[in-house]
């Protein structure tokens, strides 16, 4: 199928070459709803990008746009940096009540800038606060924000590279199975540690996802994810999950860490937590590592009380139960088996990976991953890449698509994939 490409002029002429997405997807996008987008000629697109996990429950979402919408009308308050406000209370109350209760989890609630690498920096400055050093140990692939201190314990190469200055203080570590299962887990970690003539400084802390998605789907197991937070434990450095991307439910439970059985010192939530696309961001710490002193970590959009007002909708509508778990649960498994008779043709070279409802599909044929996310847009899929050199396709699909949308996409993904072989 052609695709003639719109009149981009005044992006391409106002807006800076930073731009990224667009290249990928050369439309005007004009409204969305649900799954779908749809561009100003009127051509829908299914969403298996979900605005890179910040849309879990789809576009304008009807639930959480008549909260906002009644809000709005009755002059709620928008901006309040973070003084009180009783769009703030709803949603300390409900997440008290939903979330942090139901699992048992101690947490104070701290409300940082609004975008994920916001709370994944003041989480580092809090474990460095805490523990009075400056080490940090990140992991192979990681991902975890584009400012400084963020980019400091993220792997990728390319992004660590336009920092311009030096990123400092970190230590990178093997990630779960990134040697093949032929060294045993964390050996290298322990002996550093215990060896006063290694040069790594006692961390203040380990930061690490359950699931690196930026860094190409690579699914940590339970259990190295308990051997890391035993680690931590014995030898006095707080771990911090990074669960922004795979948070509110993108893996199955709402945090990613539950079905490892762990409880994590400090979490970073973002993308989704406000349900409605809005800039939200929290960080999660245990009672005793509120140490901050009042003002010593703030910033003006700290108080986004629209986004606390689709927040709590999300929370009272999805997460009073199991519902929406036990669907992504079947749905991810629905996922799991397409993916899994697709690359078990041999000649296409792929494997899949993947938990819940993130899943990606590596390719021995690096260029291949890019090729087929073009060809599903060509068929009005919209589909990323992901990893060191974009060589898998990975899908984040909304955890409120139907069962039909989930096979016509499946089904446009493998037409693509095929048709790029």
């Amino acid at each position: 199928m052609t695709i003639t490409e719109p009149l981009l002029s005044v992006f391409e002429t106002v807006e800076s070459e930073v731009r990224s997405y667009c290249r990928a997807w050369p439309t005007v996008f004009e409204r969305a709803s649900g799954s779908r987008l749809y561009d100003e000629r009127g051509r829908d697109y299914l969403d298996f990008f979900a605005g890179a996990g910040s849309l879990n429950y789809g576009h304008n979402n009807p639930v959480l746009k008549r909260a906002l919408l009644d809000y709005i009308e009755r002059d709620g308050i928008t901006h309040a940096l973070d003084m009180s406000t009783t769009a703030k209370r709803d949603f300390l109350e409900a997440f008290q009540s939903a979330i942090l209760g139901p699992r048992g989890l101690p947490y104070k609630v701290m409300f940082p800038g609004p975008t994920g690498t916001n709370a994944v920096e003041a989480a580092l400055k809090l474990a460095r606060k805490a523990k009075g050093r400056e080490a940090v140990v990140s992991f192979t692939n990681a991902f975890h924000g584009m400012s400084l201190g963020s980019l400091a314990v993220t792997g990728n190469a390319f992004k660590r590279a336009g920092a311009g200055v030096p990123l400092v203080h970190t230590t990178p570590m093997p990630f779960d199975n990134y040697l093949g299962g032929r060294t045993p887990d964390f050996i290298w970690f322990e002996r550093l540690l215990e060896d006063q003539g290694s040069g790594l400084n006692q961390p203040a802390a380990v930061i690490v996802e359950t699931i690196q998605g930026e860094g190409g789907v690579n699914v940590a197991r339970p259990e190295w994810l308990r051997r890391l937070a035993d680690l931590c434990r014995r030898r006095d450095m707080l771990l911090i999950v990074d669960d922004v991307q795979m948070g509110c439910g993108r893996t199955g439970s709402f945090f990613s860490f539950e079905d490892a059985g762990i409880t994590p010192d400090i979490v970073t939530v973002s993308k989704s937590i406000s349900g409605y696309g809005l800039p939200m961001s929290l960080c999660l710490f245990k009672p005793e590592l509120d140490i901050w002193e009042p003002g010593e970590h703030n910033g003006t959009f700290r108080g986004n009380n629209p986004a606390f007002v689709t927040a709590t909708a999300a929370l009272d509508t999805y997460w009073r139960d199991g519902a929406l778990r036990e669907r992504s649960l079947l749905q991810g498994a629905r996922i799991d088996a397409a993916l899994a008779e697709l690359c078990s043709d041999p000649h296409l070279g792929a494997s899949h990976r993947g938990r819940g409802m993130v899943w990606g599909i590596e390719f021995q044929d690096k260029a291949r991953a890019g090729a087929v996310c073009a060809r599903a847009y060509e068929h009005g899929l919209l589909v990323e890449t992901s990893g060191p050199e974009s060589e898998v396709v990975k899908l984040l699909p909304p955890l409120t698509l139907s069962p039909a949308e989930l096979e016509e996409g499946l089904e446009v993904l493998t037409r693509s994939v095929r048709e790029t072989a």
